[in-house]
């Protein structure tokens, strides 16, 4: 099968317009092509067809580890096994990021090292107020924007708080922020964002905002800009297959 061929006979275990699923709907059907490979079961299956799948991407979170999302029949052992043992090559190492309810059938076929247990945050548009700030520049990174504030530094200008896109699909952006250490609880993340987060609703997309569980300060940051939880719990994990 083609890729385009594997991507239609997963289109019906994802649902573009859902929170929950717009990570893996991104890496599936809308990451490079050239950075993308799908593993699908059963293997012929034909379009909206498949009773699951895995994708493995190349990003830019590492060189040499790619990340790996899927949806899997939980109620079907053999055909999750199947799926994970075709990921990777036994000692071979990944990112892998999947819901929470995946965590016992990960854990049988993977050594785990470090994982976040991630919440997923939506912003909703009638919390949503600009804040004005004129200390915040908007810059491309590639070809999505960012948004940063800036300090002299040494005779250099650098970044003291950013905000960027992870990924975006047609319907949805997820941001992600850094704010050097000595510069927090300044309102300069919380100022990042929201600009970024006015822009991405401009062309169209709800912003996401995906944060570990115990990092309140974080969790307080999206809130105040609008954002509210969805319910929907994820992991994210460095693996090494056995």
């Amino acid at each position: 099968m083609t890729l385009a061929d594997q991507r239609q006979a997963i289109r019906l275990l994802l649902d573009e317009r859902n929170p929950g699923d717009a990570m893996a709907a991104y890496y599936a059907f809308h990451h490079g092509d050239d950075r993308t490979a799908l593993v699908v079961y059963p293997a012929e299956a034909g379009p909206g067809q498949a009773a699951g799948y895995a994708a493995i991407s190349r990003t830019g979170m590492d060189l040499f580890r790619p990340l790996l999302t899927m949806r899997l029949p939980l109620e079907d052992l053999e055909t999750c096994r199947r799926l994970l043992q075709d990921l990777l090559p036994s000692g071979g190492e990944a990112f892998l990021s999947c819901p929470q309810p995946y965590e016992p059938v990960v854990r049988a076929f993977f050594d785990v090292g470090s994982e976040e247990r991630l919440i997923l945050l939506a912003l909703d548009p009638a919390r949503y107020e600009p804040i004005v700030n004129v200390l915040v520049t908007r810059e491309m990174a590639g070809s999505l924007p960012r948004f940063v504030i800036k300090q002299e530094a040494d005779g250099r200008r650098e970044a003291i708080a950013a905000a960027a896109i992870n990924w975006q699909s047609p319907h949805f952006a997820e941001i992600g922020v850094r704010t050097q250490a000595g510069y927090r609880r300044r309102g300069y993340g919380r100022s990042v964002v929201a600009a970024l987060a006015g822009e991405i609703m401009q062309h169209g997309r709800r912003p996401l905002y995906a944060v570990a569980r115990d990092n309140a300060p974080s969790i307080d940051l999206a809130v105040s800009v609008g954002f509210v939880d969805t319910g929907y719990r994820q992991l994210m994990m460095e693996v090494r297959a056995r």
